[in-house]
């Protein structure tokens, strides 16, 4: 017998290409009914049950209950990374239609990686960040600095209250299609939820992809230098 973990019967749980679309339109962070995740993975609402039962069986997702009415969610930031991590060693996604090209182009420009910013523009912040000592490397993570402590708090941003979360403050998450690193953490959380609030950015109704409106673009000028 293996004294080892079994990750066969996670990566079974993933493995499976229903359950994989399941997962994938769950990486944003929201929790959605079945009927919407059974849509989306292109299956009656009877199979989606089923693989849905199993993925929560499995631990992979939670289920609120409100009214009549079920929820299902990621459980956890850290079944989140582990997917994202598996998308930067997958192959590439063979486009095979002018719709499926143009998501692929938003979703590669800014979109959400579980609950914070990623992709292209998700890459530039965090650059950016790094340039202008508002973070720094240390260790495999990223550490705000006292500049950047004054940065986030003209940005409405409590670092301080940030720290006293269980998970990392901020840590590099390395990016699927860019193949470079984004903020992740709990300053990568509120600094997009922050974003959202502000109304600088906006969701996409098919995909992860985020918008970047008027006011975000000049936000992005402003405190960062990113040109939109």
């Amino acid at each position: 017998m293996s004294t080892y973990p079994n990750f066969a019967y996670i990566a079974g749980l993933i493995g499976d290409p229903t359950r994989a679309a399941i997962l994938n339109s769950l990486l944003d962070g929201r929790a959605l009914p079945a009927s919407e995740l059974a849509y989306m993975a292109r299956v009656s609402p009877q199979t989606a049950s089923a693989h849905l039962a199993k993925l929560v069986e499995g631990g992979l997702l939670g289920v609120e209950t409100q009214g009549r009415h079920r929820y299902y969610r990621l459980a956890s930031a850290q079944v989140a990374h582990v997917l994202e991590m598996l998308s930067t060693m997958s192959p590439p996604v063979q486009v095979r239609s002018l719709r499926q090209s143009d998501q692929l182009k938003e979703v590669r420009h800014a979109r959400t990686c579980y609950d914070h910013l990623a992709g292209q523009l998700g890459v530039e912040v965090t650059k950016r960040l790094l340039e202008r000592n508002i973070l720094k490397e240390a260790d495999g993570e990223y550490q705000v600095t006292a500049e950047g402590e004054a940065w986030f708090q003209r940005f409405g941003i409590d670092v301080e209250a940030a720290r006293q979360k269980r998970r990392a403050l901020a840590r590099p998450c390395l990016d699927w299609s860019e193949r470079r690193y984004h903020l992740a953490g709990t300053l990568g959380t509120v600094f997009t939820k922050r974003l959202f609030e502000l109304d600088l950015i906006t969701r996409a109704s098919a995909t992860r992809a985020v918008h970047v409106t008027e006011k975000g673009k000049e936000a992005f000028r402003e405190y960062l230098g990113i040109e939109l």
